[in-house]
């Protein structure tokens, strides 16, 4: 073969990239490198390495054919080997010291078969001279030779291992466990060797070595550190004995074995030992006894180490005091979440971690960097602390299979679970391929185009493998830091770490008991709510008993809890099946405390939410009120599927109810103030009326058989409606005005206009599963005797020869806002000279004005009611503020422009500017009208039906104080601060409106 002229293409083509260099050692190696042997070479991470170190490992044989025959014959042992050469200079420099053990690579089952960890830990000190079946194995070998032959040991298991690793495609958690078994067994033959140095009194002391960190959770990288505790007694038979000399005796046995592990020698060193996670860190005494541990663990020891004792297992020396240092720690690790503010010191260390990444790394940290390994361990491990107090099932310190507990478990989302598992094995696969190179301790991701070429083909990305691995990383990186902001900082867990253990774990006797002092007046039956959420072994009892601990306590902090509980159950059986339901209350920010809140403090939002169960998933979004235009667009689409109106209707207010729940959420949970609330229901009033404007006038056009409109409608707003300031309780009042398209019959359209205007009315007040629109059309001229609808120059002519000033007060709040654009302009244009007349009121008009205030307060008080308490009509109340700004604006907007609007508190604010009222009065006015405002719609929200007085009844005026973000216990104060702000608000109206 004639590879000079011939072979170049074929190299490029498997992977080569120093073709010249390629083919002076395929030369040299000679015709044994036949084509599939080549195309070996070419699977591997670095061909161009793979070749090299082959050469190199022929030379060092002094045995090319029986080495590249076997190659040739045996594909499973040339791609070990080869698979080894192109990834790990580090492995290759070991077999060429030690060429005899390229045939370890030869065993047909080593693809099949993991070996046994009690194995591995006999081979390793079989190496030292170690008798395995002894008690306490003391190496027999010199010393220097012991060391040199564990390393060669370690190394030689380690070949095999990366060999499978390599070519057969081990899953990851293995690959870290055989390292973790490895590690054990080098910990128990550097024991022997440790032994064999401190001599005879070794023997005073029991010594266990607890491993912490990866080799404890099992899943140990090529090369890492090897955190351990060590722990100590007296020797069985040596009671009495000098304690000194044991201490002494632990003490070198602990010290010799990081030595044994961690001194550099001819054949390398191992790994570093570091027992800095012992108690007092690096200042505290090397080895202790369990006493010793458990003072300091009960007195002294922060968060963070309860954490890291999570993975804490025996794996060497006395593993019978090993598992009793364990027994005594893990009360205290299953305990640990209840500590004050263990959730904030988690978070906060994890934080830390980050802020303390050099910056030249920040982007490259493969296990510290955002997006990172310690991302999912910090949040499986938080998790586990929380919710293992209870479920003992998801405890197992291997970061992977804790994770598929808490999915099994319904703590993690499956897709969650799924997507964290798959970017958590990739991350620890390239950690791997990255410290295997050299076997140098580095969680740091090259930067170097080779480098990276050679991690993206080890991990069988052949294609472009330098972008094909940016791209995987990016990807994988990207959805562990969603997952860990998901997952870390889910405000579930703060609430469920800060229940006591016995209480979170939902026990009849203890939730009977808690429930009881959390407040809950009938605990038997929240009890029987709690067995109907949680019974069963499914996904969705599981969820429940991980989610209720923390709802009961937020229950308790609303003033009804058992309604709460109740309402939770209620809409928990509606919409249990659904998906979404419990995995948005456990994982969507403050979802669940939310809903929580509103089931036991507002019976209105109650209501609709048991009409509306999808709401649920509003309260993980911004509960501003929503535009006028998309709510239209909305329910003009809703209503299109329907040819029949009454279907129609109910689409829309479907629509409705909605956005209903969207506002009253956002009150009661005080995220939108009160005039922002009166604007979104006006907007969603004005939504529903021109959206029901169009479908009862289609189904007037279908009953007429009419291609167009005989007239074009409109409604006015008035009242509150139209002074954008309506309550939940509020009728919408209205007039309708139309204007005859031209050529039309005016008989005609005005009996379209007027069964428009009917159908408007009866469609909106149907009953419904919705709470219904009353259109109340009584402000209209003559009242109740005149027609429901009148053209624009009918109102023209009533309004110029019969309107009283009473009109003219009620049309100050008139705003055009829904139906044809021009008939509401010109009506607009109409009114404006009536109500804001341009040499304001005569005085004869003032008196009439006062007197029908009078006659207002004094017949339209309910019998019985407290004039104190009626937010109304009361002293101080919206009819007093209203009233006196009302006549402000009747008697100076014509001079006056900004006082031309029908908002109350945008007119107050413009008299006050103007000098009409001092700034002190309008701004006494509007704290006034804002607290009536709130307290009138927190009164419909407490008890789930309107109302115009204070409730007398305790527990609904603690609910109203309780909307009103008025602490537990302080409802005498919510009454006390209303009382006073009406009394200022009284004698500023006392000054500006009856003189």
């Amino acid at each position: 073969m004639n590879r000079a002229s011939t072979s170049k293409g074929t190299l490029l083509r498997l992977g080569f990239a120093d073709t010249d260099a390629a083919l002076a050692a395929l030369a040299e190696l000679g015709p044994a490198v036949d084509p599939p042997l080549l195309a070996i070479i070419g699977r591997t991470a670095d061909p161009d390495s793979a070749l090299h170190e082959l050469a190199r490992l022929v030379e060092a044989t002094g045995d090319a054919p029986g080495l590249l025959d076997a190659l040739a014959d045996d594909e499973g042992t040339a791609m070990r080997l080869l698979s080894v050469l192109g990834a790990s200079t580090a492995l290759a420099d070991h077999l060429v010291r030690h060429p005899a053990q390229w045939r370890e690579l030869t065993d047909p089952t080593m693809g099949t078969t993991r070996p046994a960890g009690f194995a591995v830990r006999e081979g390793l000190l079989a190496a030292v001279g170690a008798d395995p079946r002894a008690e306490h194995p003391v190496a027999t070998l010199p010393d220097a030779e012991a060391v040199d032959a564990l390393r060669v040991e370690y190394r030689r298991v380690l070949l095999r291992l990366a060999a499978r690793d390599l070519a057969h495609d081990m899953p990851v958690d293995d690959a870290a466990a055989e390292l973790s078994d490895l590690a054990a067994g080098t910990l128990e033959a550097g024991l022997a060797i440790a032994r064999q140095r401190v001599g005879e009194s070794h023997a005073a002391a029991r010594l266990a070595v607890i491993a912490m960190g990866k080799l404890g959770g099992h899943e140990l990288n090529y090369v890492s550190d090897v955190d351990v505790i060590f722990v100590y007694e007296p020797a069985e038979g040596a009671a009495g004995a000098d304690e000194q000399a044991t201490l002494r005796a632990a003490t070198q046995l602990a010290s010799q074995l990081i030595r044994v592990c961690s001194d550099h020698t001819g054949e390398g060193t191992i790994w570093p030992v570091d027992a800095a996670l012992r108690p007092e860190g690096k200042a505290g005494p090397l080895v202790r006894t369990i006493a010793s541990h458990r003072g300091y663990y009960e007195r002294w020891a922060k968060t963070w180490e309860f954490q890291a004792l999570l993975k804490a297992r025996p794996v060497a020396g006395d593993l019978a005091l090993g598992r009793e240092y364990v027994e005594m720690v893990a009360p205290m690790v299953w305990s640990a979440a209840e500590r004050d503010g263990f959730v904030e010191d988690t978070q906060a260390m994890r934080r830390r971690v980050i802020e303390h990444i050099p910056a030249r790394e920040a982007d490259r940290q493969l296990k510290l960097g955002s997006g990172g390994l310690r991302d999912v361990e910090f949040a499986v491990q938080l998790l586990q602390l929380v919710h293992g107090r209870m479920d003992e099932r998801i405890r197992p310190p291997t970061t992977l299979s804790a994770l598929a507990r808490l999915t099994d478990g319904g703590y993690v989302g499956r897709e969650d679970g799924e997507a964290l598992h798959e970017a958590y094995s990739f991350l620890r696969t390239l950690e791997h391929r990255i410290q295997l190179f050299q076997l140098r301790r580095t969680h740091v991701v090259p930067a170097e185009e080779a480098a990276l070429r050679r991690l993206g083909r080890s991990m069988r990305l052949y294609r472009e493998p330098v972008a094909a691995l940016d791209r995987a990383w990016e990807h994988h990186r990207r959805e562990v830091r969603r997952l860990h902001e998901k997952l870390f900082y889910r405000p579930l867990l703060g609430a469920v770490a800060s229940i006591p253990g016995p209480e979170a774990r939902l026990s009849s006797e203890a939730a009977g008991a808690r429930l009881a002092a959390l407040g809950y007046a009938d605990p038997q039956a929240a009890l029987r709510h709690l067995e109907a959420l949680t019974n069963g072994v499914s996904r969705t009892a599981t969820i429940q008993r991980a989610l209720l601990p923390a709802m009961l306590q937020w229950f308790a902090e609303g003033p009804d809890p058992d309604a709460g509980l109740f309402g939770f159950r209620r809409i928990s059986e509606n919409l249990g099946r659904t998906p979404w339901y419990l995995k948005t209350l456990r994982d969507e920010g403050q979802v669940a405390e939310r809903l929580a809140h509103l089931l036991s403090s507002s019976r209105y939002v109650t209501s609709l939410l048991e009409r509306e169960p999808q709401g649920v998933q509003m309260l993980g979004e911004d509960l501003s009120p929503l535009a006028a235009e998309p709510i239209v667009e909305e329910m003009l689409s809703a209503a299109g599927r329907h040819d029949d109106p009454e279907k129609a209707v109910r689409a829309i207010r479907a629509v409705r109810r909605r956005e209903l729940f969207r506002i009253a959420a956002g009150d009661a949970l005080r995220t939108t103030d009160v005039a922002e609330v009166g604007k979104g229901l006006t907007r969603l009033t004005d939504a529903t009326l021109e959206a029901t404007l169009q479908v009862a006038g289609r189904a007037a056009r279908a009953q007429r058989s009419l291609d167009e409109a005989p007239t074009r409608i409109a409604v006015i707003a008035m009242g509150r409606y139209g002074g954008f300031e309506l309550s939940y309780s509020s009728d919408a009042d209205v007039l309708f005005v139309h204007e005859p398209v031209e050529g039309a019959d005016l008989h005609q359209a005005t009996s379209y206009a007027q069964a428009v205007a009917n159908d408007i009315r009866r469609l909106l007040a149907l009953p419904g599963v919705d709470p219904p629109l009353q259109v109340d059309a009584d402000l209209r001229p003559e009242g109740k005797q005149g027609p429901l609808v009148r053209t624009l120059e009918s109102y023209a002519a009533y309004y110029a020869k019969w309107s009283k000033v009473w009109e003219a007060q009620a049309l100050l709040r008139a705003d055009a806002v829904v139906g044809d654009a021009d008939v509401r302009r010109r009506f607009v244009e109409l009114i404006d000279p009536l109500r804001f007349p341009p040499d304001g009121l005569s005085d004869d008009d003032v008196i009439e004005v006062r007197r029908i205030k009078a006659r207002v307060d004094k017949e339209r008080l309910p019998r019985g009611a407290d004039p104190q308490l009626h937010l109304k009509l009361g002293r101080g109340g919206l009819a007093d503020i209203e009233w006196t700004v009302q006549l402000l604006q009747m008697r100076h907007a014509g001079r006056v422009p900004e006082l031309r609007t029908p908002q109350t508190l945008a007119a107050l604010d413009a008299a006050g500017h103007a000098g009409l009222v001092s700034l002190e009065d309008a701004a006494l006015l509007a704290e006034a009208w804002r607290t009536v405002s709130r307290v009138r719609n927190a009164v419909t929200l407490a008890r789930g039906k309107p109302g115009d007085e204070l409730p007398r009844d305790p527990r609904e005026r603690a609910a109203v104080a309780r909307i009103l973000g008025y602490p537990p216990g302080a409802t005498d104060e919510m009454v006390n601060d209303y009382l006073r702000r009406m009394r200022l608000a009284r004698g500023v109206v006392e000054r500006v409106f009856w003189g």
